[in-house]
């Protein structure tokens, strides 16, 4: 008799802390990624895995800031230099991609199989060490997400990755 009340016990504080993790706000927290030396974050949510560059299958007929087709766990995902894409740099050949670049693909909840190539990963940033910046009045992409400082006075710009695989030039792989 004892240990079902115990276990009754048990189950009621189990419901409590699952009722309460539900409806607990939790701070917000990004990935932080470089490219071409500017400070980008990207929610976490929305970022799968990370991997190191290994072999690209190049697609011929592309534009040239689509480097290929990665196989990654199994899957073909399509591969852009976010750097190139966004405008920081012209190219970067398969071969002189240096050796802290990394890909970092999107999470399966933003519906696409896709991956970026990031010059270098800098680690996590949460809401408590980011000051949000007041938005400027030069036109941004739809994918350019709110601006942050972080304490030592950088820029960050968030990235939305949801909206980056919707962008009408980022779909428009075909040269």
């Amino acid at each position: 008799m004892a240990n079902r009340e115990a276990l009754r016990e048990l189950q009621s504080r189990l419901a409590e802390r699952l009722q309460l993790a539900r409806t607990e706000v939790r701070p917000q927290s990004w990935l932080a990624i470089e490219c071409e030396g500017l400070g980008l974050i990207v929610p976490l949510p929305m970022a799968g895995e990370i991997f190191a560059v290994g072999n690209l299958l190049p697609v011929p007929h592309t534009q040239p800031w689509f480097m290929g087709v990665a196989n990654l766990r199994g899957g073909l995902h399509g591969v852009v230099d976010l750097a190139a894409f966004l405008g920081l740099r012209v190219l970067i050949a398969r071969d002189a991609v240096r050796e802290w670049a990394r890909l970092l693909i999107f999470n399966a909840s933003v519906g696409a199989h896709c991956a970026v190539l990031v010059d270098r990963l800098a680690g996590l940033r949460s809401a408590n060490q980011l000051t949000p910046q007041p938005p400027s009045d030069e036109p941004r992409p739809p994918f350019a997400g709110a601006g942050f400082l972080d304490a030592e006075g950088r820029h960050w710009q968030e990235i939305d990755l949801a909206a980056l695989a919707q962008h009408e030039q980022f779909l428009a792989i075909a040269a």
